[in-house]
């Protein structure tokens, strides 16, 4: 069979099962898996392992990896029928708590003529139709009878919260792999090969309580000072550079008659290079407060480092864009704000795609949605993918 004559058929066959695979996204859809929610999230990945045995048989190897506090973390390995190795990496939790489902509403067709059809639901577009997808793409790749590759799926429940837990597992699976694709939705269609490093600050005021009324100026207030440190935090960002700076979180104070004691805010950071990692750090160790009396500690967790197109990365982007014309479409690539698990493969130097998983809008928004009729492309576009890696990807 020829090389287009497979594609065809590949993307026929995904046709064909799309709606099997639109099940299989609704029920991962069904069961909440709040970041913070644990037995939401061992019954998620409880159910997300019975999906993928279902489809695909029982695993040659896997291990689930303790998360602690965090949502554990599942690796399940199907050995191949070529040399190749490569990790489909996806998150099952979603920064949706548990309960938010009830009240969720399945939006109308798009109103611009076409009638398009929307799914919806909590965590369906971040990221649980790429978990899906990714399942029946290595189905349809071994369907197919042309060689396939290792491949070791790795499903983290922490990613929404920074992969505190998973991290490690992330890298080490990675530093094994011949490529990593991590199954995150697309940007409208495109793959993403650039994001920006996040950092996670906290900021903590540690005043001098006093009463409001009978003795203000006894008072040192935390609360003060926190705001004048936050305005003059906002002033650090560069959005020309690609340096956003949002505080997201702030609470503080006992009593609305009592100079505040103690005031803390959670500050979210997006860089795209490491020297402005630099100055952000530097500009922030440089702010004063205008009450000598106020103390101002930050704790920085720079979560996740800057992703770049690597030069380990470009030959598998080349691959990629090489698979989708033979299936008939154009791929395309792009840069975005957002920071995945693609961030710690990509800095190790390593062979990375990201957004492989879902067509749709409004991560972390009320009403996420993806288009259905995409489905399929998805789908077997990371098949074809998986055939062209069974040898191992050379630069």
């Amino acid at each position: 069979m020829t090389t287009s004559h497979a594609a065809a058929a590949l993307t026929a066959r995904a046709q064909e099962v799309s709606s099997e695979i639109v099940t299989d996204i609704l029920a991962l859809v069904h069961h909440e898996t709040g970041s913070y929610d644990l037995s939401g999230l061992a019954a998620g990945l409880d159910l997300l392992r019975e999906l993928t045995v279902h489809r695909l048989g029982r695993p040659d190897h896997e291990h689930r990896y303790p998360g602690g506090e965090c949502g554990d973390t599942l690796t399940l390995t199907y050995t191949g029928t070529g040399p190749g190795h490569v990790a489909l990496v996806g998150h099952y939790d979603t920064v949706w708590p548990t309960g938010t489902l009830a009240g969720w509403e399945q939006p109308e067709p798009e109103g611009d003529g076409d009638g398009r059809e929307k799914l919806s639901g909590p965590g369906i577009f971040d990221m649980k139709t790429g978990l899906a997808q990714g399942i029946w793409a290595l189905k349809l790749a071994r369907e197919s009878g042309a060689p396939v590759p290792t491949v070791t799926f790795l499903f983290n429940g922490d990613e929404e919260i920074g992969s505190l837990s998973s991290r490690p597992v992330i890298e080490e699976v990675a530093q094994k792999v011949d490529v990593t694709l991590v199954l995150e939705p697309t940007a409208h269609g495109a793959v993403k090969t650039a994001r920006k490093g996040s950092g996670i600050f906290q900021v903590t005021a540690t005043g001098i309580e006093a009463h409001a009324g009978l003795a203000p100026q006894d008072g040192a207030s935390a609360i003060t000072a926190l705001s004048e440190f936050v305005l003059a935090a906002a002033a650090v960002a560069a959005p020309e550079k690609g340096t956003t700076i949002n505080t997201g979180l702030i609470k503080g104070g006992s009593a609305t008659n009592v100079v505040a004691g103690k005031a803390t805010a959670g500050i979210d950071i997006r860089i795209t290079s490491q020297a402005e990692q630099d100055r952000v750090d530097a500009e922030f160790d440089a702010i004063e407060v205008s009450d000598p009396r106020v103390g101002i500690e930050i704790v920085r967790d720079w979560n996740r480092p800057p992703m770049t197109l690597n030069a380990a990365s470009a030959p598998l982007l080349d691959l990629a864009r090489e698979v989708a014309r033979e299936q008939g479409r154009e791929l395309s690539d792009t840069a975005v704000g957002g920071a995945s698990d693609a961030n710690f493969v990509a800095a190790l130097g390593l062979p990375v795609l990201c957004g492989m998983g879902a067509v749709g809008d409004g991560a972390h928004a009320q009403g996420e949605f993806i288009y259905p009729d995409t489905v399929p492309a998805q789908t077997a576009l990371v098949a074809g993918l998986l055939g062209r890696l069974a040898q191992p990807l050379r630069g």
